[in-house]
């Protein structure tokens, strides 16, 4: 193998590295503990107090990815002043729980599953009273995991309406605005219900800009979206015609007043309830940068907001590095590209991938021959689009070793097929499930 074959593996190793970094800095359980702690009966949250001798119970819900580990640190951290307690996780992603009962259900698309254990959820929400207390543990994954439509509408409708989203390029916002306004415990519904009791929703959060509105559909925050907005996703998108009528109709219902909206801001259900983002994608980027500069590379951190269609972003990113290989701009090599957010993808094709292998795919295809470059796009949650794959590798020499086998780049590209292109060159990013979820992280290391 050549110089610059070895150089690039060991960038790579460097990338993952930097990668798994900015997932230690996020672990649920760890960031549980930094904001919660007990002293005697007193449980300070944040910059807030509770007494726990003025509540009669203290019950732990939640919904999530991440919210296994989280639960496990409420144990840990209350014992046996918990009273009751519920969460719903993804399949496997799981932790050893005494008092709190889990039950794990789908995501991306809700299953049967998560409509039980919603409807569990809502009904010990219902059962507590204003002398209580609630803990509410919401990560990423959360809206899947809390299906419960309103009435009249099915299970399948909803997992039809997240597929047409899914497929169209709908963003995280435009997809939970859908989602709160059809469900009976997202857009504020859950605090609704549990009023008067008091809650402490603790969240981590897995959308640009941590909009507390749009993580897991905002079950215990006031909406600031409407049915009126709802209409015009759908109309945006040329989608009316493929969502089930149940939906339709009851998003129109909602427009002409037959059906209540959300709860906004004002309403008393939020006048007893503290919401607390624990830990986010900046923090996950911080300790990347920490990482790549103790590994000798000059950082820049573009932002932990990007958006957008995955492949344009990868070109920019993409540029980016070649500036910095031509003119030293706007740092000099070694260096390292940092950025998070949530891309989207817009599908045309039938292959299998999601949205962090195709940004290595098209970032590959743009500093094909550019010398030394290494791309490692991957999901923090250990999960990209349907695959097990949380990510994948691509560099410089990427398109040539794809001709050696006689792959198309440009074929898999167009085919939404990354996944399959990447596993044949081994070159995925597989971490398995990570039990926490902040989005994405993007690195780009340029020598």
């Amino acid at each position: 193998m050549g110089i610059h074959s070895k150089s690039i593996s060991a960038m790579k190793k460097d990338a993952a590295e930097i990668f798994y970094e900015g997932l230690q800095a996020v672990e649920p359980g760890a960031a549980i503990k930094r904001c919660c702690k007990l002293d005697g009966e007193s449980l300070f949250v944040g910059n807030r107090t509770y007494h726990l001798s003025q509540y009669e119970n203290v019950f732990v819900i939640g919904a999530g990815k991440a919210t296994a580990p989280m639960a496990a640190a409420v144990e840990d951290i209350l014992e046996e002043r918990i009273s009751d307690g519920l969460i719903t996780v993804k399949y496997d992603h799981l932790a050893d729980l005494q008092r709190i009962k889990l039950i794990e259900a789908g995501h991306p698309l809700p299953d049967s599953n998560g409509e039980l254990g919603a409807g569990a959820i809502l009904n010990l929400s219902k059962k507590a009273g204003k002398d209580d207390l609630i803990l509410c543990l919401i990560s990423g994954g959360g809206s899947a995991l809390l299906p419960l439509p309103f009435n009249g509408i099915t299970l399948k409708d909803k997992q039809d309406t997240i597929k047409v989203l899914l497929s169209c390029g709908a963003t995280i916002h435009e997809i939970n605005t859908l989602r709160k306004h059809t469900s009976k415990i997202k857009g504020g519904r859950l605090a609704q219900t549990a009023y008067p009791a008091t809650i402490i929703s603790l969240i981590l959060s897995d959308v640009v800009g941590d909009d507390l509105d749009i993580i897991a559909s905002g079950p215990t925050v006031p909406d600031s979206s409407s049915f009126v907005d709802c209409m015009e996703i759908l109309e945006r998108y040329h989608i009316k015609d493929n969502i089930p009528e149940s939906i339709l109709n009851h998003i129109e219902s909602g427009i002409s007043g037959k059906i209540p909206e959300t709860p906004k801001t004002g309403d008393p259900a939020f006048e007893k309830t503290q919401n607390l983002i624990i830990a986010s994608n900046i923090e996950s980027l911080m300790a990347a940068k920490e990482k790549a500069e103790h590994l000798e590379y000059n950082v820049i951190l573009l932002s932990s907001m990007i958006v957008g269609e995955t492949r344009y972003a990868a070109q920019i990113h993409g540029a980016i590095a070649k500036e910095i290989i031509k003119t030293g701009n706007p740092l000099s090599p070694p260096a390292c590209i940092l950025s998070g957010g949530e891309t989207t993808v817009t599908i045309s094709g039938n292959g299998l991938g999601g949205r962090n292998q195709e940004f290595a795919l098209a970032a590959a295809i743009d500093i094909s021959g550019h010398k030394n470059i290494v791309v490692l796009s991957g999901g923090t949650d250990g999960t990209d689009g349907p695959t097990d794959a949380a990510g994948a590798f691509s560099d410089a020499y990427t398109l040539e070793r794809a001709k050696e086998m006689g792959l198309n780049p440009y074929h898999f590209l167009a085919n939404n097929d990354a996944y399959h292109f990447f596993e044949k060159l081994d070159d995925l990013l597989i971490t398995g499930p990570t039990n926490t979820n902040v989005m994405d992280l993007r690195i780009l290391l340029v020598a």
